[in-house]
């Protein structure tokens, strides 16, 4: 059975799994689902249509599954997804999808959401990804896994950030970040690989030195976008014969070469915004 305390306000159509912890005062409205060690500590409110996983914790005064902060909207019934092993920091909002979408916000798993972050309408975070304090998302926005955001980095609409980048603190990102990319200031320029994260996460350095010759035909060749992609592509199809056999000795957490290059690619074929300069 769910432990609520008798403080807290839960409306009769949330669902609650056992082993649920409803704290003092936190409010969890209709259309919720809460997956077993799930705790929702004092003072937070959980708004429906909103899904939880299992083993999240959602901090004192957090908000999420609130409404799209969007004019456009009207009310329409749209939802908040959110994975296994996240937490939620004090203050943190999160907002439900919009019909000018797919009309999901979706986050994933293992997230490390700090203190006053905004998650807006429509965000799809990936799993592993770390946001610092006061990181706000404008809607649309994407983040692949083991993204990390540094303190107040300010993200504009329909940006994308692909996995394994970072932001130092302070950043302000209008264009796409690659993946892989370490970028920061305002405006946000590139300043080399997240070299450390890879090597936390597994990657071999044959693979590491890869990526670095990936970066340099992308950001210093004096190629355009265009013709750094298709450089890159022209090499993906020399690694891919390799992957099977490279794929079998490493960790669970990293790449293959080819892999590695391959999401680089992929993510470089979905710009829209143009990308950091």
């Amino acid at each position: 059975m769910a432990r609520v305390h008798a403080s807290a306000v839960v409306d009769p159509g949330a669902e609650l799994d056992d082993d649920v912890e409803v704290g003092p005062f936190a409010v969890i409205g209709a259309g919720v689902r809460i997956a077993a060690g799930t705790r929702i500590l004092a003072h937070a409110t959980v708004e429906g249509p909103t899904t939880l996983g299992r083993g999240n914790v959602v901090h004192p005064h957090a908000t999420i599954g609130g409404p799209p902060q969007d004019k456009k909207y009207r009310g329409e019934p749209t939802t908040l997804e959110i994975g296994d092993g996240n937490t939620f920091r004090e203050c943190v909002t999160v907002n439900r999808g919009t019909i000018q979408d797919t009309g999901v916000t979706r986050i994933g798993d293992d997230n490390w959401v700090m203190a006053y972050v905004h998650i807006a309408h429509d965000c799809r975070i990936g799993s592993h990804t770390i946001l610092a304090n006061t990181t706000n998302l404008g809607g649309h926005v994407e983040l692949g896994d083991y993204v990390i955001l540094g303190g107040c980095t300010q993200v504009h609409q329909f940006c994308k950030v692909g996995a394994h980048a970072m932001t130092g603190t302070g950043t302000i990102l209008l264009h796409d970040v690659p993946p892989y990319v370490l970028a920061t200031g305002n405006p946000s320029a590139p300043h080399g690989l997240n070299t450390e994260g890879l090597k936390r996460r597994g990657f071999e350095a044959e693979t590491i030195a890869l990526l670095k010759r990936a970066y340099r035909t992308l950001y210093r060749s004096e190629l355009s976008l265009q013709h750094a992609r298709e450089r890159l592509e022209a090499e993906l199809l020399e690694l891919t014969a390799h992957e099977a056999a490279s794929q079998a000795a490493l960790p669970a957490t990293a790449l293959t070469a080819a892999e590695s290059l391959r999401l680089l690619t992929g993510f470089l074929a979905r710009v829209e915004r143009g990308i950091v300069r």
